[in-house]
């Protein structure tokens, strides 16, 4: 997959196929337009191209909202690379380029630039400036500077018709298995490990402390999670904490994960934990004891649902 870093900067070989979105997820839903417009370049002697953004849309237009994403640009990028993308396009936006109005756009971008034959966009796909264009709108423009117009149905992508907004709150709210199978894969944090207190080292539970720098990056709920990594080619399970860890009187949220039959120094690595499973939510206990005695309960349950996959 090429990667370009502006509209400006793409240069098209062949027409393209095009479709234009967030993305953010890359759930199934997405996965159904962006399987068609690889088949569909396939087909047409085209290169398939997506056209997204960064940063998100809403967070430039709504400067006071803390939207938070499903996916940092990396994870983006990966996911769309496993899926035989041709060309993507990650645009930077900024309140300019909002006030293109669709035709504008149409003419200058998808027509002048991306030179193209073909558009295939989701059931609700509005754009241009203050987004008052709609598929109608696209199928006159489509009309009369010679592309195709392809529209996606929300019971073609799914019958619960699957959104981003709805598996960001199911990850809020903890629902994580539920979130997984809207998305079709495990949800990954990716952070570098740092010191943190060495608390979990003094009661046989040594943690690594992730901090993830993107803060679009949505966090789940807090809580205790079943997680597994990959180092080199060799799969790792542990559990992991999403908490302020109140029985230490903790305030600011950690994410700490404790690896099972694994002790490699990590410190100052990238690492990426992908969560399986939310087991219970955080709380405060009695003693350090009494903490000891339920992280014992915890990688009981977490080893048995391990084993129960394989």
């Amino acid at each position: 997959m090429k990667i370009f870093n502006s509209i400006k900067s793409f240069h098209a070989d062949k027409p393209t196929i095009v479709t234009i979105g967030t993305f953010d997820g890359v759930h199934l839903g997405h996965r159904k337009i962006l399987e068609q417009i690889t088949k569909s370049a396939h087909d047409l002697n085209c290169e398939s191209l997506v056209l997204t953004f960064f940063p998100h849309p809403r967070m430039v237009l709504q400067e006071d909202t803390e939207m938070k994403q499903l996916n940092t640009l990396d994870e983006k990028i990966e996911l769309l690379d496993g899926l035989g993308i041709d060309n993507l396009v990650v645009h930077p936006f900024d309140k300019e380029f909002s006030r293109l109005t669709a035709e504008e756009f149409v003419k200058e971008v998808l027509v002048a630039i991306f030179k193209i034959k073909k558009i295939i966009i989701g059931h609700d796909h509005r754009f241009g400036r203050n987004r008052t264009a709609n598929i109608d709108d696209l199928i006159n423009f489509g009309q009369n500077y010679g592309f195709e117009v392809e529209q996606i149905s929300a019971e073609e992508i799914n019958e619960v018709s699957i959104s981003s907004t709805k598996i960001r709150n199911a990850y809020l709210e903890g629902n994580i298995e539920l979130a997984a199978t809207y998305l079709g894969y495990n949800y990954p944090l990716t952070g570098v490990v740092s010191k943190g207190k060495q608390l979990g080292r003094t009661i046989g539970f040594p943690t690594a402390n992730i901090k993830i720098t993107e803060n679009y990056k949505l966090i789940p709920l807090n809580g205790v999670y079943i997680v597994k990594s990959t180092f080199g080619k060799k799969v790792v399970f542990g559990m992991m904490n999403i908490g302020t860890r109140p029985t230490f009187d903790g305030f600011n949220q950690t994410i700490e994960i404790h690896f099972f039959d694994f002790n490699q120094d990590l410190y100052n690595q990238k690492i990426t934990v992908c969560l399986l499973k939310r087991i219970r939510s955080e709380q405060k206990f009695e003693s350090v004891e009494a903490l000891k005695n339920q992280l014992l309960a915890d990688k009981k349950t977490s080893q048995d649902y391990i084993l129960s996959l394989t």
